[in-house]
């Protein structure tokens, strides 16, 4: 875990992210917390995490998410050299 992220204030959004019960409450505080562009940002993120993970090529990962090599290439060293957050995520999520 990168220190330099926990802080308390850090503590505090993870514990009320952590009340949410389901997609439409996830909506109403995401779109609270964060701008559109923010929400999106991440969520392609996700999606480009997920591509990699599927052994998409960068150039069929840009053309579907419109992003851009730098972030694949960013998602991807989380994926190979993080903290496994993503592997933690993707292995609770049912396959599609």
């Amino acid at each position: 875990m990168n220190k330099k992220i926990k802080t308390e204030a850090v503590d505090s959004l993870f514990d009320a992210i952590l009340t949410l019960k389901d997609k439409n409450e996830c909506y109403a505080f995401f779109e609270d917390l964060c701008t559109v562009n923010e929400l999106l940002s991440l969520s392609q993120r996700f999606e480009v995490a997920s591509m990699l993970r599927s052994k998409k090529t960068y150039l069929d990962i840009a053309e579907k998410t419109g992003a851009s090599t730098a972030t694949i290439s960013r998602v991807n060293r989380s994926l190979n050299y993080g903290n496994d957050g993503y592997e933690l995520v993707f292995g609770r999520l049912p396959q599609k």
